[in-house]
């Protein structure tokens, strides 16, 4: 992948890898100590998790458009998100779920 179009893709990660500095820590992850059971370990995230993580109606449509034109949700699918989130609204999908969700809700 050209670096312009990951740059365009992942804004935030090429960011962080340009300055060399990184959030994450390598050293003594939970993902080491055997005895952790981690409550989400092996989830695939579905749309709905996408549209729970969005801040608001316009995210929530992109990431409609974005699984539809990449085959991973049907354009039926689709159509009945988007009347969902017209209707209810972006909480319709649920709470809104922050940074590290899943890290921390074991």
């Amino acid at each position: 992948m050209e670096k312009n179009r990951f740059k365009k893709l992942f804004p935030h990660l090429a960011k962080e890898l340009e300055s060399g500095e990184s959030r994450v820590n390598f050293e003594n992850t939970e993902e080491d100590n055997p005895n952790n059971k981690r409550k989400w370990a092996g989830h695939d995230p579905d749309v709905l998790d996408f549209i729970q993580r969005c801040d608001d109606v316009e995210q929530a449509e992109e990431v409609i458009d974005f699984l539809e034109r990449r085959g991973e949700i049907s354009p039926n699918r689709a159509s009945e998100l988007r009347k969902k989130l017209q209707e209810q609204g972006l909480r319709g999908f649920g709470v809104k779920k922050i940074n590290d969700f899943y890290h921390n809700s074991r």
